[in-house]
């Protein structure tokens, strides 16, 4: 199986703060992918780096087959990507704001127009359709910019906190479509605080201080450390760098 990610010894300083060092990832077509650690620990800019948005100061990464320094107007056509903020525009409709997205990415015309209703369709917004985005409340805006981060059906996904601020049952649906779009063949990182939904992810990679200390499934994971669940793991990482004596 080709992987939909790989990185090879990927670093990235800011002056002399090394945020990112030496990453080595393999992520398969199709799995869903927690990248986790601390705050400062390196997830967004890693991310950043995989979505051509940041130059890597050394090494080298591929997504979807694009190189991410050198293939950057290819690579972000292939890509979706969903942060915490959801960046939408609260004074647009829901299909406005999916079209308008969808036309950034080459999707547009009777083809947009057909793939946005499809979009709708699937994530059970067509009743939303017409009304604003600012009416929302968080869980339909998380689904409006999981539609938007998806209309132009990109083989790699990205989402960075994606579920923070969202009621329990919306993050339970949202997951929901996360593992359908995996099963068609989407390979998504997700990025998140959440240890519950760490645990829903099929590989993990723990980041600690920009290194990668630790990569499997979650179960792995806890018996390498010797801990009994994921969120164990990460109270013991916060301390260690918060320079807490566990």
């Amino acid at each position: 199986m080709t992987d939909a990610i790989s990185t090879q010894s990927l670093t990235r300083r800011f002056g002399t703060y090394m945020a990112v060092d030496k990453l080595d990832l393999q992520i398969p077509r199709g799995q869903v992918f927690g990248l986790l650690g601390p705050n400062g620990s390196g997830k967004t800019t890693t991310i950043r780096m995989l979505c051509g948005l940041l130059a890597p100061t050394s090494g080298a990464a591929s997504v979807a087959g694009f190189d991410v320094l050198h293939d950057t107007d290819a690579l972000r056509l292939h890509i979706g990507y969903m942060s915490q903020r959801f960046g939408l525009y609260p004074d647009l409709t829901v299909r406005e704001n999916l079209r308008f997205y969808a036309s950034l990415y080459g999707v547009s015309g009777s083809t947009g127009a057909a793939r946005c209703d499809a979009v709708l369709h699937e994530l059970g917004l067509i009743e939303r359709a017409s009304q604003l985005v600012g009416q929302l409340s968080g869980g339909w805006k998380q689904r409006v910019a999981l539609a938007c981060a998806t209309a132009h059906k990109p083989p790699v996904l990205f989402l960075d906190e994606p579920t923070a601020g969202v009621d329990p049952a919306a993050r339970r649906r949202f997951w929901q479509t996360i593992y359908t779009l995996a099963e068609c063949g989407t390979t998504v990182i997700v990025t998140t605080h959440y240890m519950d939904e760490a645990e829903r992810c099929q590989r993990i990679a723990f980041l600690s201080r920009g290194r990668l200390i630790a990569i499997g499934t979650p179960d792995e994971v806890t018996r390498e450390f010797g801990q009994e669940t994921i969120e164990d793991v990460f109270i013991s990482l916060q301390r260690r760098d918060e320079g807490v004596l566990t």
